[in-house]
């Protein structure tokens, strides 16, 4: 799950990974969904699968019980009673790149080819990432006589380590000056006397679990009382690959009519509600922003980022009369509809990474709302029970 949907580009308002069952369970046949409910447990249990990844996370808000009494809760208390683990990648799996934000812009586009042939595609929140290990800048000034023991210390702490590479630093000369106090034994010069030294600046990235030690192994081997050095903290990396929503600009300017005709086909869907300003019936749309889900929460950074439509799940009243007043269009196929055509890529994801384990993309797991009229197609499905471990 973590080289498919990397919990570091989740939302921190989100709960992704294991949200149940024991990392040292066996693990044979998983079963993949969008929501965990009581049809596909239903399902889980006839199939005998060992985990089920839910696209939505299972628990979301705290919990302070599990009792029968309550449907929610009945069913991860039956998932833990069966042995089935749930986990759930969500948000993280959106930012991902290659993941459901790109799968819902090349029906935005019109297919792969033409997202590879667009003008601009990138996230429209971008991702911050900040390797553990590169959480902090050490400086550290020294003799340049002292400076090869000072950086092979650093490296032997853990500090200066890049990727698979370690010793890494940088150095370059630079000129201290200093005058010691009554009691003092400068390494240079004597004490009372300001003193001119030509020393070395020595940096190096290094992890805040090891910057004590880092700090510790300059004491011990640096030729000064008093070494000089700074502790920086490091600011995230953003991605142009991965985060929340996209921002796509299309070399051929379409239509609302022209997207929502290529997303019910790219998504399967009949209807499509649409929000168009007073004006904007004829607009032909370069920049589109999209969410998969309910993204109306991305209108602002749309409209900023010179969106002219937004492509997301579902939104509030409040949000079309949001929409309106900025004088954007919004095209909504619906919350489900924007993330469960995903699910079998999902399934096909893990399945490479976990050679042996048997996926399989939910039947029952189905849409919860339905055209007027219409029932969902829901088979009877055998629940037998399987023994407690």
């Amino acid at each position: 799950m973590e080289a498919v949907a990397p919990s570091r580009l989740a939302e921190s308002w989100d709960n992704v990974g294991l949200l149940l069952g024991d990392r040292a369970a066996p693990c044979g046949r998983v079963l993949v969904a969008v929501d965990w409910t009581a049809s596909v447990l239903e399902e889980a249990l006839a199939l005998g699968v060992d985990a089920v990844v839910s696209y939505h996370p299972p628990i979301f808000d705290p919990l302070k019980r599990l009792s029968s009494d309550d449907p929610k809760q009945r069913v991860l208390l039956e998932a833990a009673q069966a042995g089935i683990a749930l986990l759930s990648p969500h948000t993280a799996l959106d930012a991902v790149k290659g993941g459901v934000n790109d799968w819902l812009a090349e029906g935005v586009a019109g297919g792969a080819d033409a997202l590879a042939l667009s003008a601009g595609f990138e996230p429209l929140r971008a991702a911050s990432y900040l390797p553990r290990g590169e959480s902090h800048k050490l400086v550290v000034f020294a003799p340049a006589s002292a400076s090869g023991a000072i950086r092979a210390a650093l490296a032997e702490a853990g500090a200066g380590r890049i990727g698979g590479y370690d010793h890494c630093t940088t150095r370059s000369p630079v000129t201290g000056t200093f005058r010691g106090g009554e009691g003092t034994a400068p390494a240079v010069g004597s004490a009372g006397r300001i003193e001119e030294v030509g020393e070395e600046r020595i940096e190096a990235v290094v992890g805040a679990e090891r910057l004590a030690w880092a700090i510790a192994a300059i004491r011990a081997v640096h030729p000064y009382e008093e070494p000089a050095f700074e502790v920086h903290a490091l600011a995230a990396r953003p991605s142009l690959d991965e985060g929340a929503g996209r921002l796509l600009t299309l070399s051929k300017p379409a239509s609302a009519g022209e997207v929502a005709a290529r997303l019910r086909r790219h998504l399967g869907v009949r209807r499509i509600e649409s929000i168009v300003p007073p004006g904007a019936e004829a607009t032909k749309h370069a920049r589109i922003a999209l969410c998969p889900g309910a993204g109306a929460s991305f209108l602002p950074d749309a409209v900023a980022r010179g969106a002219t439509l937004l492509v997301t799940g579902e939104a509030r009243h409040h949000d079309h009369l949001a929409a309106i007043a900025s004088g954007t269009c919004m095209l909504l196929p619906g919350h489900t509809q924007t993330e469960r055509g995903f699910m079998p890529t999902l399934a096909r994801l893990l399945a490479q990474q976990v050679p042996g384990v048997s996926f399989t993309t939910s039947k029952a797991d189905l849409p919860p709302l339905t055209e007027a009229g219409g029932t969902p197609k829901r088979g009877p499905v055998a629940r037998p029970r399987r023994p407690r471990p």
